[in-house]
């Protein structure tokens, strides 16, 4: 009575009977991707198309029969670079048991080894007459160190008889797959068709801005329009794509404290690895002569590991001369972009989607130079030239600016001609937002001390300075002067009560082809 009340028990345990049904998902009906950026890459820096480091949130939905009782549901072709443990399964009546994420895809060396023991045909071809014979072997070593088949001849290496040969297998092992696979266990006690949501992390995504700006005619005064484009270039170095799925980008720095890269822990493909044995004797060595065989070619890459650019060109809406474009929408402190129609994330490549245009851009010329307190005499040098403006709705902007580069063209008889390329870092709205063009040798400076005190020398007290202008461009230019920083000097002087970001400095203009001389006064800061 005791063992049989046991052995009722346990068959009304779920699952007792036998292994759980193993169950095949549909393929993706609906897909959505947001790109977060690489969070250690600075503003500086660009993306590294070889080993990406920013990450995706992907959600997949998809289709699922279960039979009654427990079952095992396979999610095929998840990205190689999925988080398993950020994986998030809504939908299902019975929630999720077990997640698992399988280590091992298809490839020649699984299923030598996933054959181990068991029977092949192998086929070979005569060279001389063309014709094919197949035989029936057994598998007697994994993939390793050699692949050795036992045939009716007896126990051989393969590709070691000089005759092109082929091993064809009649089924493939359980557990493998061409495309990484996540699986989950659940329990549903009567069955049936749901539509699930599958959510996770994955790694070997980043994103950045890229914008063109074409400048327009000046106003004689400093001041200049601009057109200005933007795209957000995207990249995925996952070997899976994302066709038609619904796009975003976040822009912003996160608070990352996982490694996702040691999460990911992609599957990996095991390289078959075929060796040949010598002839004669194993201690002797081989009584013929080797040929050396001519060295292997390089391996033959995938097309798909070779990154490609595609380009989503902006479709016209209703209004004449309306383009869509990814909007902005507000993500806590974050800014997200949203692509309004379905876009292909293409496996290994690069995708660029046009987020901004903006025809007319108010911003203008002015040249910096430093003259740090110190400065003893010196020669004049070329000023450095600096393309600013506001993003504010005044200006023609008004919208946030994530970083990346930014390219800059002037308008010629013979087309546009580059004038200069930037890094720009994130800007909120209502910030300064300025260009680096590199120097001019029209607009150059020259800074000297005029007193014999060295201010970094004591006793403290007021050294007199002295900068040259000189404008050699047909057009007035704005000359903006770097005095020292507020932390460490004071300075007296006409014109010197302007600070902006922690440092004393003077803007002045200066005619078309003139010069013009400053001065002030420097100290250090006292306690």
């Amino acid at each position: 009575m005791r063992r049989g009340a046991i052995l009722l028990a346990l068959a009304l345990l779920p699952g007792a009977a036998g292994a759980r049904t193993a169950v095949d998902a549909s393929a993706p009906e609906g897909l959505a991707v947001t790109v977060y950026r690489d969070p250690a890459r600075g503003a500086d820096e660009a993306m590294d198309r070889d080993w990406p480091r920013g990450f995706a949130m992907i959600s997949e939905t998809r289709t699922v029969t279960l039979p009654p009782g427990e079952s095992t549901v396979r999610f095929d072709g998840v990205a190689e670079g999925m988080v398993a443990v950020s994986a998030i399964v809504t939908g299902l009546p019975g929630g999720t048991i077990e997640k698992n994420r399988n280590a091992e895809l298809l490839s020649p060396a699984a299923l030598v080894n996933g054959a181990l023991g068991n029977r092949v045909t192998i086929t070979r071809t005569n060279p001389a007459t063309g014709q094919t014979q197949s035989e029936q072997a057994v598998v007697r070593t994994r993939a390793d160190g050699g692949l050795v088949l036992q045939t009716r001849e007896g126990f051989e290496a393969v590709r070691c008889a000089g005759l092109p040969e082929k091993l064809t297998f009649d089924r493939v092992p359980e557990g493998l797959s061409a495309q990484p696979v996540f699986s989950i266990d659940t329990h549903d006690p009567g069955g049936g068709t749901y539509r699930v949501v599958l959510t996770y992390l994955a790694w070997g995504f980043d994103w950045q801005a890229n914008y063109v700006a074409t400048l327009g005619a000046g106003d004689g005064r400093g001041g200049v329009d601009l057109a200005l484009t933007s795209w957000l270039t995207l990249l995925n170095d996952n070997a899976q794509g994302f066709p038609d799925a619904e796009l975003m980008a976040v822009a912003g720095t996160l608070n990352v404290e996982s490694d996702f890269q040691a999460l990911a822990d992609p599957p990996q493909a095991e390289r078959l690895r075929l060796t040949c044995y010598p002839l004669g004797s194993t201690a002797a060595g081989s009584p013929i002569p080797r040929r050396v065989p001519p060295p292997a070619p390089p391996p033959v890459m995938a097309p798909q590991a070779d990154m490609a650019i595609e380009v989503t060109a902006a479709r016209r809406t209703e209004g004449a001369g309306a383009a869509v474009m990814a909007g902005e929408e507000a993500l806590g402190d974050l800014k997200l972009y949203r692509v309004p129609e379905p876009v292909t994330v293409a496996a290994k490549g690069l995708k660029q989607v046009a987020f901004l245009r903006k025809d007319r851009v108010e911003g203008r010329f002015l040249y910096e130079v430093a003259c740090l307190p110190g400065a003893g005499r010196a020669d004049f040098q070329p000023a450095a030239r600096v393309l600013e403006t506001v993003n504010d709705a005044d200006h023609g902007l008004g919208l946030a600016l994530p970083s990346g580069g930014v390219t800059i063209f002037e308008p010629s008889s013979r087309g546009p001609l580059l004038v200069g390329e930037e890094r720009l870092r994130d800007h909120a709205e209502g910030q300064d937002v300025e260009i680096a063009l590199g120097t001019s040798a029209q607009v150059q400076v020259a800074c000297r001390r005029t007193s014999e005190h060295d201010p970094g020398e004591a006793p403290r007290k007021w050294t007199r300075m002295e900068a040259e202008l000189a404008n050699a461009l047909p057009i007035p230019v704005t000359v903006r002067v770097a005095l020292g920083p507020t932390a460490a000097w004071e300075v007296r002087g006409r014109g010197t009560g302007q600070v902006r970001d922690g440092m004393h400095e003077i803007e002045t203009k200066i005619p078309a082809n003139s010069d013009r001389k400053i001065r002030w006064r420097v100290r250090r800061s006292g306690e």
